[in-house]
C-alpha cells in the first residue's frame, strides 16, 4: 500500500476509533481517491470506501465495469464488484454483516434514497457524520499535492497564453471557449475543471455567466476564468482583458480590483482568520466606492476539486493553517456596463508564507 494512502487511513481510522464508529461509508468520489488512490466518476452507480472496524477490514465497493481499473489503482486490495442487476446495499450487507450500530456518514453526500436504504438493511443504527473530519483533512495540502496543483495552473496558463493569440474582434464567446478547451487537451489536461466561462461587454457583470453566440466588440472587457484537471488537481484562474482601447474608467476599476487582489494576497498567512484575507481585498473595492458591486466571497478552496474548503469569507473565523490552497478573486460587476475579476491560487507553505502559484501577469492586457 502507497505510505501516502496508508497515512491518511491510519489518521481516519483513529478518528472513528475515538467515536466508537463501527462502520465507515465514504461515498464521495474525491475522497474515495484520496484515501485509495482510485479516481473515478461512478455517475448513478454505487461506489464506496467501507472501513469494517469490528473486522479490522476495509473494502472498497465499484461498479464492475470498473474493477480492472481499480485492481490497478486502489491501495485497498479487497475490491467488491457491483454489476448493474444487484442492489449494492444488500452486498454491502451481506460483505459486513448485521449488527452494526454506528455507522460513519459523510452527511454532505447522503441523499434521502440511500439513506432509505441504508436504514433498510442495518436496521436499528445511529450515524454520525465523518465527512467534516475529512474536508479538515484536505485542506491541508501536503507539497506533493501543491506540486500537481501548480502543475495544473501552469497548463492553464500555458492555454490561455496561446488562446489570447488565437482570439479575433467577431469571435462569439462559444468560438473562444471551443478554442481554449480544445487547448486544454492538446496540452496534455484531462479537460476542464469546470464549465469555461467567456463573457464580454455587459455580461461580465455576470460572475458566473455562461457564454452564448454573442460576438466580442471593440471596446469591451472580456473576463476567461478557466482551469483543467491535471493528475487529478485542479488549477482555476480568471483575468480579464479589454478588446481595443480602454476608458478611463474600465482602466479604474480595473486598477481597483488588481490592488485589492494584492491586499488579499499580503494578508494571508498561518495563523489569521480566513475572514481577515477576505476583508482586506474587500475593503480595497469598498472604498473605493464599489462595495456594492462586489457581493460574493473572496475565494475558495482547490485541490482535487474546484470548490472545496476553506471558504474565504469575511465571517468565517477559522484560522488559516500551512498546507492551505485557495483562491483570492475579488471583482467589481456593475450591471449593464461590465465586470473584471482577477484570480490567483495561493499556497500557505510550512513556514506559514504565502507562495502564489499563478504567474499569469495581472496588468490591464489590451487584445484585438
Amino acid at each position: 500500500m502507497s505510505s501516502q494512502y496508508e497515512t491518511r487511513l491510519d489518521k481516519l481510522v483513529q478518528h472513528l476509533e475515538a467515536r466508537q464508529i463501527e462502520l465507515a461509508i465514504i461515498n464521495s468520489p474525491k475522497n474515495v481517491y484520496y484515501y485509495t488512490g482510485f479516481n473515478s466518476e461512478p455517475h448513478e452507480r454505487f461506489m464506496a470506501l467501507i472501513i469494517d472496524l469490528r473486522k479490522e477490514k476495509k473494502f472498497l465497493f465499484v461498479p464492475a465495469l470498473d474493477l480492472e481499473e481499480a485492481e490497478k489503482s486502489s491501495s485497498v486490495e479487497t475490491i467488491i464488484p457491483i454489476s448493474d442487476d444487484l442492489n449494492p446495499y444488500q452486498v454491502l450487507k451481506n460483505t459486513v454483516e448485521e449488527g452494526v450500530k454506528s455507522i460513519g456518514l459523510e452527511t454532505k453526500n447522503i441523499s434521502l434514497f440511500q439513506q432509505e436504504q441504508i436504514k433498510h438493511f442495518f436496521g436499528d443504527f445511529h450515524y454520525q457524520n465523518i465527512g467534516e473530519f475529512i474536508s479538515s483533512e484536505r485542506m491541508k495540502k501536503s507539497r506533493d499535492e501543491c506540486a500537481k496543483v501548480q502543475t495544473a495552473v501552469y497548463a492553464i496558463e500555458k492555454v490561455l497564453s496561446e488562446g489570447i493569440k488565437r482570439f479575433q474582434i467577431g469571435m462569439s464567446e462559444l468560438e473562444l471557449t471551443a478554442e481554449l478547451e480544445f487547448l486544454m487537451r492538446k496540452f496534455g489536461a484531462e479537460g476542464p475543471s469546470f464549465s469555461t466561462i467567456v463573457l464580454s461587454g455587459s455580461k461580465s457583470s455576470l460572475p458566473h455567466g455562461r457564454p452564448d453566440q454573442k460576438k466580442i466588440q471593440h471596446g469591451e472587457f472580456l473576463l476567461i476564468d478557466m482551469g483543467v484537471l491535471l493528475d487529478g488537481y485542479c488549477s482555476d484562474i480568471t483575468r480579464t482583458f479589454v478588446v481595443g482601447e480602454e476608458t478611463n474608467e474600465q482602466r479604474r476599476i480595473y486598477n481597483i480590483v488588481r490592488e485589492s487582489v494584492q491586499a488579499g494576497i499580503y494578508a494571508v498567512r498561518a495563523g489569521v482568520p480566513a475572514a481577515t484575507v477576505d476583508l482586506a481585498s474587500r475593503n480595497v473595492i469598498k472604498e473605493n466606492g464599489y462595495g456594492q458591486y462586489f457581493n460574493n466571497r473572496v475565494g475558495h478552496g482547490l485541490g482535487m476539486e474546484v470548490h472545496e474548503e476553506p471558504s474565504i469569507h469575511e465571517k468565517n473565523e477559522m484560522l488559516l493553517e500551512p498546507g492551505y490552497l485557495f483562491t483570492i478573486e475579488p471583482g467589481i460587476y456593475i450591471p449593464g456596463f461590465g465586470g473584471v475579476r482577477i484570480e490567483e491560487n495561493v499556497y500557505i507553505n510550512q513556514q506559514g508564507e504565502a507562495e502564489v502559484l499563478t504567474s499569469y501577469p495581472t496588468e490591464l492586457t489590451s487584445i484585438g
